[in-house]
Order: structure tokens, then sequence, then C-alpha cells
């Protein structure tokens, strides 16, 4: 199976390259699945319910969210009537909607994706997402009732979303950290057959600060005073994440490759 995932779209630079360029690498590529992160593509804070049928519209099957999950307070009665939009399972016990879901893919192919917020540096103390994963993963063995399995691990610490790889490992086909909106160069296939990234980076504008518009942020980092709110840079953006393929009969990757599409990252991708 051809799968991609697309790091956090960020604001409305972020939400046009989806728009704008999805549909063709799906064409193109021959993408069976994609998933995207897209818990900052309205103002940078969350997801609305209007933005995220932006990115279902746009060819996502799945759109996965984070520690900004309801920031749009919308979203809060969207992901109870929209299944393919879902929340970090361990978000909290009275969240609405659903951290982990299967979904169709063609040829009556089955994907399990599922999200987790990670508990180092974090805001807030979120439930341990090990042991979270570890009972989903036994009931959905690679190779058994679904043919590829995909984890986004949302958090801050590197550290955490390696352990994260090698605890999945050879027990979920891809595993792809998000959040810090920086991505990482060490895209790879575990020993036991997983495809791990530390993390996607955003589909935003690079020329900013982790997205957002430089002036604000360099004025707080120089000065250590706030004058104004944080907005999302707005201008070309750049689509990054991973491409990944699995063998339909055991859900282990057979190959992992770095995307990096328009604005100031671009490459070409997988022949």
């Amino acid at each position: 199976m051809k799968i991609m995932f697309l790091g956090d779209v960020m604001g409305r630079a972020g939400r046009t390259a989806i728009i704008n360029q999805l549909p063709r690498l799906r064409t193109e590529w021959k993408l069976d699945f994609v998933v995207v992160n897209g818990e900052n593509s309205t103002s940078g804070m969350g997801l609305s319910g209007d933005h995220a049928k932006l990115l279902l519209d746009a060819g996502a099957d799945v759109v996965t969210l984070g520690d900004h999950a309801f920031d749009q307070k919308d979203m809060l009665t969207f992901i109870e009537s929209e299944p393919r939009v879902i929340r970090p399972m361990n978000f909290s016990k009275s969240a609405p909607g659903v951290g982990a879901r299967i979904f169709n893919a063609p040829g009556g192919r089955k994907v399990l994706v599922a999200q987790v917020l990670g508990q180092v540096f974090m805001k807030r103390p979120f439930d341990d997402p090990f042991s979270a994963l570890d009972g989903l993963l036994r009931q959905y063995p690679m190779g058994g009732q679904v043919h590829a399995s995909l984890i986004d691990v949302h958090c801050e610490a590197t550290s955490e979303k390696m352990a994260m790889g090698h605890f999945c490992d050879g027990r979920a086909s891809i595993v792809v950290g998000t959040h810090t909106h920086v991505p990482t160069g060490d895209a790879m296939i575990l020993p036991g057959g997983t495809a791990y990234l530390t993390d996607a980076g955003m589909c935003g504008d690079y020329n900013s600060v982790i997205g957002m518009d430089k002036v604000e942020p360099l004025r707080r980092f120089i000065t250590g005073m706030p004058k104004a709110r944080f907005t999302p840079a707005n201008e070309e953006a750049t689509l990054s994440g991973i491409y990944v393929e699995t063998d339909d009969r055991t859900g282990k990757a057979t190959r992992i490759e770095m995307v990096r599409q328009g604005g100031r990252l671009s490459q070409s991708g997988p022949a």
C-alpha cells in the first residue's frame, strides 16, 4: 500500500498548499491512503469544522489533531459527526470523538490510524501514551485484521518519540512524530519493519518561526515582552511529511521517503 502522512497544517498558507497540491500528489504518486495532521489549520490554533472539511475534500482520508484539538470550540461537536477526524487517545476520558479507528482503503484493505500525546515537556499531564497504544496494537496486530497501521505521536521531546518508535517496532506499519513543526532527517525502517520519522514537520510557510510570522516571536525572544498576538506566516507553504510503502500481507514497511513539496524546502518525490 502507498501511504502518505503530512505534518501539522499551519494556518491559511498550509491549508492552501494542501488544497492546491494534495489532489495532484494523490494522482501522480498513486496514493492509496493519506493522513494529515490538521491541528493548527485554523489561525495556527486548532481546527474548525469548516477547515476540516477543506482538508478532507482535498484528499485526506483521515485528519488527526493534537494538544490543540479543541481550541476551536465547534470541533467539540464536529468530531462526533465526522469519523474521519480523530483526536489523541489519551487526551481526556471525557473528550468527544475517538483516538483510533479503522478506515477503508482501496481494494478492501483496512488501515488503523491512531494518535497519542506525549508527556515530556507538554503543558499539561496526559495519560500514559505507551499503555494506551499497547492494548490497541495487541488487539490489531500487523498481518491480522488490518493491512497497515499508522501512529501519529504528537509530542515535544525527540527522545519520547524515538522511544515510541521502538516500542511499536514490528507492531505498527508507521510511527511518525508531529508537534514541533520542524522536519527531522531520520526517516528509516526499524529492525522490526516499522517506518519511522521523529517529526514530519509542518505544512506551512518556513520563512517563519515554526509557522508564525517572525516579528512577534523575535520581539519576545529579544525583549522578553509580548506586544501582539502570534499570527501564522502566509507566504508559500511547503508540504512536509513522509511517503511509505507497506506489504499488505505482513503490514511491514518496505520503503520510506521524506516529502518536501513546494515552498522553501521543495524536493522531488518518489520515483
